[in-house]
């Protein structure tokens, strides 16, 4: 005799959104609040797909894959740029609360919640964004990379251009022609490819003006990215890759630079010599009041005698630590990515006595260790 099946009847919510329609031939602007009836599982982008079927076919979105890959969704809820199809409204709809859905910041509202991506792909472009391998020809046989060398563009690599961070870029708002943040991730995928030839060339070109160093490190990119791409870090590595060669004209990488010489001479920051070693001695001069007027309010310390920290040594030692590893560059950020993802997956240790495998070459940061048999080696082989 087999069991009866348990049939249940479907969970629903009564989901209410507050959805600014837009029209860009007139300027208007209007809060529409809609109510509908929903399955319990549904996304934001399954009630607007419920609005548009049912309440108003007028209503203009983007959408595609619905599964988090093609970045078409891509709007604000109450302010903040989030993919519609990865917006769960269940926990949004039982807390009472009732969202605000507007279309992205940065970019220019064609109607509704659709904006115009020109400016963002004008900006990819401007990045090159293939790989320039300096033959040819093609070689014989394939190139062939190593895991090792392709996890420092691992997470750029993980980008699909759904703009989320473009419309929460602080620098883009304050200057539209800022390159922003997924151009320079972008960027950095290409800049830390082995296959690159023209890494020089490519850094001379991000570092003009309206790139790199324009960023205000804000971090609502990193916050708001829904694939865990972070183009913060990525433009941080471009920076990092910039100095490593040599290219510093920009006033920011001078800025950096110092940072860096005075952490390592001194364990702190010397603010008395940041200005002259960042814009010159001329500019230093020309805020000479200003920094009268900080000296008066005990703001600024005397430049004389240097005040050195007491455990100078451990910046120091620190300092050539990186150096003697050979982690200049990018590589001494890509470290922090694989410490970073050991902390967030720390069940994920491994079996040998928490010996884990996620720092041998072969592993991707963030991935989780394979569990291995006693007497196999990290590539699989037996061992005796």
């Amino acid at each position: 005799m087999t069991e009866a099946a348990v049939h249940t009847e479907p969970q629903t919510l009564e989901v209410a959104l507050k959805v600014w329609r837009y029209d860009s031939r007139t300027g208007e602007r209007e809060l529409v609040r809609y109510e509908v009836e929903a399955p319990d599982w549904v996304t934001l982008l399954d009630v607007l797909d419920i609005i548009k079927d049912r309440v108003d076919g007028t209503l203009a979105y983007r959408k595609s894959c619905r599964m988090m890959i093609c970045g078409s969704c891509g709007m604000r809820m109450d302010g903040a740029a989030v993919l519609a199809c990865r917006t769960r409204m269940k926990e949004i709809v039982e807390a009472g609360h009732v969202p605000v859905i507007s279309a992205m910041g940065n970019l220019p509202i064609v109607k509704d919640l659709v904006v115009d991506m020109e400016p963002f792909w004008s900006k990819v472009r401007a990045m090159k964004p293939w790989l320039q391998s300096g033959y040819e020809e093609p070689p014989e046989h394939e190139w062939r990379a190593s895991q090792e060398q392709m996890n420092v563009i691992h997470k750029e690599a993980l980008c699909i251009m759904c703009g989320c961070c473009v419309s929460e870029c602080n620098s883009m708002e304050s200057d539209p022609e800022f390159l922003g943040p997924a151009a320079l991730a972008k960027g950095m995928r290409f800049v830390g490819d082995p296959r690159e030839r023209n890494q020089v060339e490519r850094l001379n070109a991000y570092n003009e003006e309206h790139g790199i160093w324009d960023c205000t490190r804000c971090y609502f990119c990193n916050e708001r990215c829904p694939k865990g791409v972070d183009p913060r870090d990525a433009i941080a590595k471009l920076g990092a890759e910039s100095i490593k060669h040599g290219i510093d004209h920009d006033m920011g990488a001078k800025h950096a630079k110092w940072f860096v010489t005075s952490a390592k001479t001194t364990g702190w920051l010397r603010e008395t010599e940041l200005v002259p070693k960042t814009q010159g001695v001329v500019s230093a001069i020309k805020q000479t009041k200003f920094a009268m007027g900080l000296l008066r309010h005990g703001k600024v310390p005397l430049p004389f005698p240097p005040h050195v920290a007491e455990e100078v040594d451990e910046a120091r030692a620190l300092y050539n630590v990186v150096k003697q590893q050979g982690r200049d560059g990018a590589l001494g950020h890509v470290q922090g990515e694989r410490a970073l993802a050991r902390i967030d997956h720390p069940d994920d240790a491994g079996a040998h006595g928490g010996q884990g495998y996620r720092d041998s070459p072969d592993i991707t940061p963030g991935e989780p260790p394979v569990q291995r048999d006693i007497g196999e080696d990290p590539h699989g082989q037996q061992t005796r």
